[in-house]
This record gives structure tokens, sequence and C-alpha cells, in this order.
């Protein structure tokens, strides 16, 4: 990655943006501070002050929080603009900062630039998905709120082999007319998934390749294609396995510390599934071969 003039750390928040603007560590360094509006008005506005401060765009490297939904109007902005910015996670942010005390929007928008002037060679710049990649996104994740809401009041029927028919009755009644259109919710979102994946020739291919694993089904391929951008966001198969959390490492130091190998704790406890062993051989294997 080359060398940018201009840093730009900032911290997200659902409504505001605190942006602090370094071209260094030291105290004879520029520092700039701003607070914007999370919103398209804010990022003109910001942009109206770097052209006031001759901040060129080409210089600039942008660097903030993975905070979800509230970072996207931001990277979508970004994106438009064709600037190099990138998502880092912020336990690795908050674990390079070292000891600290107090805590405030402005120190932690220094920080993240800080952070990112330090390592501006080893980070990646971040792209947006591919617009179905998003929807199938957003689909699944609304999927999953209706699967979770299903098992609650599926759960609600449990009450008739405890109390009389007269005092459960209708509580059973309610529970199943609700069960009955969120399976119809469900099956809606399930075929408006199928229907982007069909008319996706490389969610397609990747999906029958996936599938063709015995014992995976049409979810787990949906949810890899997901977490892998089809399989474009990771360089190897390890990668992969040491996300999910199947990947042991080695736990020893000096010559009184000689644990076994295991498996980190950090890790997408979803992709992981509640067999690490059994799902692991299918990470390491289909990975290896997809990659």
């Amino acid at each position: 990655m080359k060398k940018y003039k201009w840093i730009i750390g900032i911290d997200v928040s659902k409504s505001k943006l605190d942006v602090c603007l370094i071209t260094g560590l030291t105290e004879d360094d520029d520092k700039h501070h701003f607070v914007i509006e999370n919103n398209e008005r804010g990022f003109k506005g910001l942009f109206k002050e770097f052209k006031r401060l001759s901040v060129e765009r080409e210089e600039c490297f942008w660097c903030m929080e993975h905070t979800g939904i509230y970072t996207m109007p931001l990277c979508y902005w970004l994106s438009e603009q064709q600037m190099n910015y990138c998502l880092v996670p912020a336990l690795e942010i908050k674990m390079s900062v070292g000891v600290k005390r107090g805590k405030s929007d402005k120190t932690d928008a220094l920080s993240i630039a800080k952070f990112a002037f330090l390592r501006q060679d080893s980070l990646h710049c971040f792209k947006m998905p591919e617009k179905d990649l998003q929807k199938l996104k957003v689909l699944a994740t609304h999927r999953e709120k209706i699967v979770r809401t299903i098992k609650m009041f599926t759960r609600s029927e449990e009450i008739q082999e405890f109390l009389p028919k007269e005092v459960s009755r209708q509580i059973v009644i309610s529970s199943n007319k609700t069960v009955k259109h969120l399976k119809c919710q469900q099956k809606e979102m399930e075929n408006q998934m199928q229907h982007i994946i069909e008319n996706n020739p490389s969610f397609k291919r990747t999906i029958e390749l996936i599938t063709s694993v015995p014992g995976v089904g049409n979810q787990t391929a949906i949810a890899l294609v997901i977490t892998t951008k089809c399989f474009t966001c990771f360089d190897n198969w390890r990668k992969m396995a040491c996300y999910a959390g199947v990947a042991p490492f080695e736990y020893s130091s000096g010559s009184s510390i000689r644990g076994k190998a295991r498996i980190n704790p950090m890790a997408d406890k979803k992709r992981k599934g509640p067999a690490p062993r059994a799902q692991g051989v299918f990470v390491s294997r289909f990975a290896r071969f997809a990659l």
C-alpha cells in the first residue's frame, strides 16, 4: 500500500461521526477534529472543510471501526467517491492502544487515526460487496429472526400439557396462527433468496459445489457464500478455518506451560456451529477445494 499524506480516523455512532485528520504522530504534525452528521449532508460538509485545508482526496486514507449498519452510509459515500478506506474490528484497535484512562468520541477518533497511520502498510482497502450479495445477506438475516421467533411461539404449545384446556386453549390457538403466518414469511424470504441465486451464475455455481458435500444443505451453503463473499475474502482455506473457529492453536510458554493445542473463542460462532469437529472437516476440505 502506498504512503498517504493524510490519515483520517472516524469514530462512528448512530447520528454523528467524530473525524480526526492527522499527518503524523508528533505534536508538530497537523491535527484537526470535526463532528459531522452521519448522513450525506454531513459528508459533503466534511469535504468542504477538507477543501479549505487544501486536503487532496487522493492523499487521504480513511479508517473506522466496523460497527455494522451505522458505518454503511459512509461506506457507500466513500465508495462512490472512489476513496481508499478500511474497516477494522473494534477489538483490534482497542488492544493496540495500550493502557488508557478515560474515554471520549474525540480521543477514540484520534486513536483510530494513529492506528491507521502506524499500520497503513498492512491494512487492506475495503470494497463494498456486490448488490446481490448485500440483498442475500439482508434476507438471510431476516430469515434467521423469523426462525428464532417461530421457535419461541412453538414452545407455547407446551403449556397445554400442564394446564387445563380451558386455560391454555386461547394461547395455543393464537400461537398456532402466529406460527402459520411466520412460516409463510419464512418461505417468502427463502423464495426471494433462491431467485437471487438463480439469476447470479457465480452464486449458483458456488452453492451447487457446496451442497455437493454430503450433509450440507442450502441454508448452510448460502451462509458460507455470504460470510466468504462467494469465497473471495479469504486467501486460503486455513484463514477460513481460523475465522470459523475450528483451527487449533498452540498454547505453550517456557518449560512450565505445555497446554494442549485448542481452538480460540474469538470466532464466528454461527459458522462454527454446535459440532466444531464435523464442521471443521467440512470447512477445511471444501475451502481447500474451492480456493
